[in-house]
């Protein structure tokens, strides 16, 4: 079973971090890539898919070792765009792969505040939407690429997969966010 950190630097966001840990880990175990995947995945994912002889039992689509995740405002992330990919605009999620001689899997930073816009716009529960959050970094990190169309479909239809497998499993964490006070 792989480390966890959570990092909330939201003011308002609270998360259930014992079903947050227990959907992670419930990933690790059962949500496989499939052999439609591999060409839509990255050199280093398709390397990895197939070191695990796909569909491999009791193999992490993600590398081993550590894996932290931050749930930020669109501040915070949007200042990580900027100092790491030369974006200052706000963005959903950025991923940062780890190194998995040195034991880290990853970094999975989340904007808060765009998944609640994205959520309140479009009708869709804010806890769904952070956790399709979480789940695009994690999927990154398995190979999974969305810098063409065909890629970013084939990330799409995995999100889709991944949230199934969790509302099954009965495992959707709860996300929430605490009303900004009115001021009197």
């Amino acid at each position: 079973m792989r480390e966890l950190t959570f990092t909330n630097r939201h003011p308002r966001f609270r998360l259930d971090r014992r079903t947050f840990a227990k959907a992670l880990a419930y990933l690790d175990a059962h949500f496989r890539v499939t052999s439609a995947d591999l060409p839509t995945l990255s050199p280093a994912g398709r390397r990895r898919a197939r070191a695990l002889r796909l569909p491999a039992p009791n193999a992490s689509a993600v590398p081993a070792g550590d894996l932290s995740v931050s749930f930020l405002t669109d501040s915070a992330l949007a200042k990580l765009h900027a100092a790491y990919l030369d974006d200052p605009t706000t963005t959903d999620v950025i991923t940062f792969e780890g190194d998995e001689s040195l034991g880290h899997a990853g970094d999975i930073c989340v904007s808060v505040d765009t998944a609640l816009a994205y959520s309140e716009k479009n009708q869709v529960p804010f806890a769904e939407e952070i956790l399709r959050y979480v789940i695009h970094g994690w999927l990154h990190l398995a190979g999974y690429d969305d810098l063409h169309p065909k890629k970013k479909r084939r990330l799409r239809a995995a999100e889709d997969r991944a949230l199934k497998l969790l509302r099954t499993a009965n495992l959707l964490p709860a996300f929430t966010v605490k009303p900004t006070r009115s001021p009197r």
